[in-house]
């Protein structure tokens, strides 16, 4: 067999320093090192943007395209070393040999800025990569994935989520796995506004119980923050063992249902347990409903649900501490289900009617039902009942009018291209910068949005008027940066002057 017909990894070039680095990378890995990113997979986004009209990307073959997507490959070399157990050292001769292709972006600030630059970015990299390869669960395989996923949601149901806040942290953190179980892992990605629609609570609040329980105790953290139509990047990740459970550290939910310090054996009852046993499946698909509003059944009430889901037959004690709520609490949730022939209760045990999850209570011919009592025929008529009817409706409007005048913004961004209008003056068009940077004079308005050329008096071909004033070039080729625009337009304003 020829050489050619070799495989890729059998004909790498062996380099000093390079091999031992090599070889404790897997062969993908390898092959990003000393051939760069070949398929385009951390291209994604550093080459394209999104056009004025909201819809179309066009192309941005620019600088600062190509120093993200050699960052990204940067990134991506230093946390395969750091999974593998390299360190630093290793990373640099790597990135600094002259044949390889991955370590071009660290090379080109060698290049441009000095070796002491290009090394203090290194170890930028490295540390963060550390951080992030430390604090993550390295998946092997799509099965090793769901077999993470469905330890991950085993711990959240056995976690107490104690109290509103408690039970509304439950609420988004699975929405998150929902996510990441269609994600495939727990890398996932999503916007606030379809988090909050999928968990069934405002962005204020999400917003709230993120900063408080999920990010401080470990359960969530977000990785990258989303712009335009890309959502944020999450990762899902296996809370702290507190004792008191994920809201200890927090002074309103600090009761006699929680002794200061279990050593103490203080109220040793149900209600200082430390494990709960709900199933979360059934709260991700009721929880955004009408019914479980905040003035509806409410989450105390959900809680429960997925409690005797998971193990009919239980005395209120016993729901105390596989629910995560209080007595009082427990007794009223049952009362409201019980309104609503959703529970039955048998001697000192409650347990869910037939056809509890489909909101549909016992017949008023079941021995189960007081005559005070009236079954409900629904989630839909729970909520009409409570008059929650359209909540989640309402929030789903309003995030759709969030994101129409979020997207309209983001075309009047996009419209900010230039300040300058062209004339032609002795033969050769000359910028010339407008008077004030958010309008235009009006003797240069012309019908249907164009600009008027004071030298001929003609509409121009390539320029038009922005929604707020500004003056935009229209044509295809302009695809200059930001940087770029600037410098342009100082050398608009230094012709001009010279022309006048």
């Amino acid at each position: 067999m020829s050489d050619s017909n070799q495989p890729l990894l059998q004909r790498r070039p062996t380099h000093p320093g390079g091999p031992l680095g090599l070889s404790q990378l897997p062969s993908a890995a390898a092959d990003l090192v000393l051939l760069g990113d070949l398929t385009g997979r951390y291209a994604t986004g550093s080459y394209s943007r999104l056009g004025s009209d909201g819809r179309t990307l066009a192309l941005r073959e620019d600088r600062q395209g190509a120093a993200e997507h050699g960052h990204r490959i940067t990134a991506a070399i230093a946390c395969h070393m750091a999974r593998a157990g390299g360190n630093v050292d290793q990373l640099t001769r790597l990135l600094l040999h002259p044949e390889h292709e991955g370590g071009r972006h660290a090379r080109h600030i060698m290049l441009r800025s000095g070796q002491a630059r290009a090394l203090d970015y290194i170890r930028r990299v490295w540390a963060s990569a550390t951080a992030a390869v430390s604090s993550t669960t390295g998946v092997e395989s799509r099965q090793h994935a769901h077999e993470v996923l469905a330890a991950l949601r085993d711990h959240i149901e056995t976690t107490p989520w104690r109290g509103e806040r408690g039970r509304t942290a439950l609420w988004v953190l699975r929405a998150h796995l929902n996510f990441a179980e269609i994600a495939g892992g727990p890398l996932h990605h999503a916007s606030e506004r379809q988090t909050a629609e999928e968990a069934g609570v405002s962005r204020t609040t999400l917003r709230v119980v993120y900063e408080t329980v999920l990010k401080p105790r470990g359960w969530l953290r977000r990785l990258r923050v989303g712009h335009d139509r890309e959502g944020s990047t999450w990762y899902l990740d296996h809370g702290s063992t507190h004792p008191h459970g994920a809201l200890a550290s927090l002074s309103r939910f600090r009761t006699t249902q929680f002794p200061p310090d279990p050593a103490l054996e203080e109220w040793p009852t149900p209600e200082t347990a430390t494990t709960a046993d709900i199933d979360s499946t059934v709260i991700a698909h009721l929880m955004s409903h009408d019914a479980f509003a905040h003035h509806g059944l409410g989450s105390s009430a959900l809680m429960i649900i997925g409690a005797l889901h998971a193990r009919p037959g239980q005395t209120v004690g016993e729901l105390v501490g596989t629910a995560s709520v209080s007595r009082a609490t427990a007794y009223r949730a049952m009362r409201r289900l019980a309104d609503h022939g959703l529970v039955h209760r048998t001697g000192e045990t409650w347990a869910l009617t037939p056809r509890a999850l489909e909101g549909f209570g016992n017949s008023p011919l079941d021995a189960v039902t007081g005559p005070q009592e009236r079954p409900a025929q629904g989630w839909d008529e729970v909520a009409r009942r409570h008059d929650t009817t359209g909540v989640a409706a309402r929030r789903k409007a309003l995030h759709a009018a969030e994101r129409a005048a979020y997207r309209q913004a983001l075309e009047r961004l996009a419209e900010h291209r230039s300040k300058a209008v062209v004339i032609v003056r002795d033969g050769c068009q000359v910028l010339v910068p407008a008077p004030r940077p958010d309008e235009i004079p009006p003797t240069w308005h012309a019908p249907g949005g164009c600009v008027l050329d004071p030298a001929t008096g003609r509409p121009t071909a390539d320029w038009r008027i922005a929604t707020d004033g500004r003056l935009i070039l229209t044509t295809p080729a302009d695809q200059r940066s930001y940087d770029e625009l600037a410098a342009a337009h100082a050398e608009a304003l230094s012709e001009w002057n010279s022309a006048a």
